[in-house]
């Protein structure tokens, strides 16, 4: 077996053997645009690739050193984390951050004694998500909704509110205008307009979109309208008969008419009719709320759906440089702290 860098002719295998979005070949590609490094790894076996990681490289402002992320891939082998060690020591990075793809109730986990893996500190990720089954009929999905998700929606629909996927330039405008509404009125970060521009430049292309293997990354742009004005944006990303909802956004008008409710909705029914099997909500809150968290709100709402909370394995740290590893983590933890008490200061 041998592990090299995978080329762009292997990337339907490479897509094909990917558990998530952040592993796919396209996410690479638009990685690559927003300057980052991309490193595509695979194992073979005679010359069968089995095995890939997708890692990006981040440099840590003002030094020399890097921080590796290998998000949302699978429980990499023995001789994959020794590649990741070679790899970590070439891009002088202090650690690989690893956040698999898996469940925790799979009974997988990292079966090799390393002494340089360990559970970190401080996830990137969230450990959870709400993850809900599109083989059964839109019927059987909403009886399993809670009564006041059912209620919402109906009453939306009432309310004529209309969902729809709009691909054009002047939707993504909208997008664009009520996300960074949104992240004001709610105090949350976001990413810049020019990630996104990126991300839907690379994601939203019509060959993609046509790509009858279903294994690229496809993003769809779909919005919802009451009166004539858009209140409700939403991307959601296709891949390996799953759908994905990682970038959504709101107006703070006409909030009654609950277009959000019947966005969900819409966009269950959107992933049916493309064949996906699950919808991956994009994260979620632990089984222990708390009402005061700002992320309760958004919990509740996917909650009322009726998809299964699933919990992953969680968040390991590749050590490739110990003392700087150490110094890290001590640094994050004292920034955090200033950024806590900053946020008390009447300036």
């Amino acid at each position: 077996m041998i592990i090299s860098e995978v080329k762009s002719i292997n990337k339907e295998e490479f897509n094909r053997l990917a558990l998530h979005p952040l592993q796919s070949w396209e996410w690479g590609e638009f990685r690559k645009k927003t300057g980052t490094e991309v490193i595509r790894l695979g194992r073979y076996d005679k010359n069968k690739l089995i095995e890939t990681v997708q890692i990006t490289i981040h440099p840590l402002p003002f030094t020399n050193y890097t921080i590796g992320y290998l998000p949302k891939g699978g429980i990499p082998s023995s001789e994959m984390l020794q590649k990741l060690v070679e790899v970590g020591k070439q891009y002088k990075c202090i650690f690989i951050k690893l956040e698999p793809n898996v469940q925790k109730n799979s009974n997988s986990q990292f079966t090799i004694h390393n002494s340089q893996l360990i559970s970190s500190l401080h996830p990137l990720f969230t450990k959870y998500t709400f993850q809900l089954g599109l083989a059964l009929s839109e019927e059987e999905i909403l009886k399993n909704m809670h009564y006041k998700t059912r209620y919402n929606i109906r009453l939306a629909q009432k309310n004529k509110v209309t969902v729809k996927e709009d691909n054009t330039k002047e939707a993504f405008n909208k997008y664009l205008e009520l996300t960074f509404e949104t992240t004001k009125r709610q105090k949350f970060y976001a990413h810049s307009k020019r990630y996104h521009e990126l991300m839907w430049g690379t994601l939203n292309q019509p060959r993609l979109n046509r790509d009858s293997s279903g294994q690229a990354l496809t993003a769809h742009l779909l919005k919802a309208t009451y009166q004539e004005e858009t209140l409700v944006t939403w991307i959601v990303f296709l891949f390996n008969n799953v759908l994905y909802y990682p970038y959504g956004a709101s107006s703070d008008k006409f909030r009654n008419v609950m277009a959000s409710n019947l966005m969900m909705w819409e966009a269950i029914r959107f992933g049916k009719k493309n064949g996906a099997k699950i919808f991956d909500m994009w994260g979620a809150l632990g089984p222990n709320l708390d009402k005061n968290d700002p992320w309760y709100g958004f919990h509740r709402f996917k909650e009322g759906y009726g998809g299964k909370h699933v919990e992953f394995i969680g968040s390991y740290d590749l050590i490739i440089n110990l003392p700087l590893y150490r110094l890290y983590n001590t640094t994050y933890f004292l920034r955090q702290l200033f950024l806590k008490a900053r946020s008390y200061l009447p300036f």
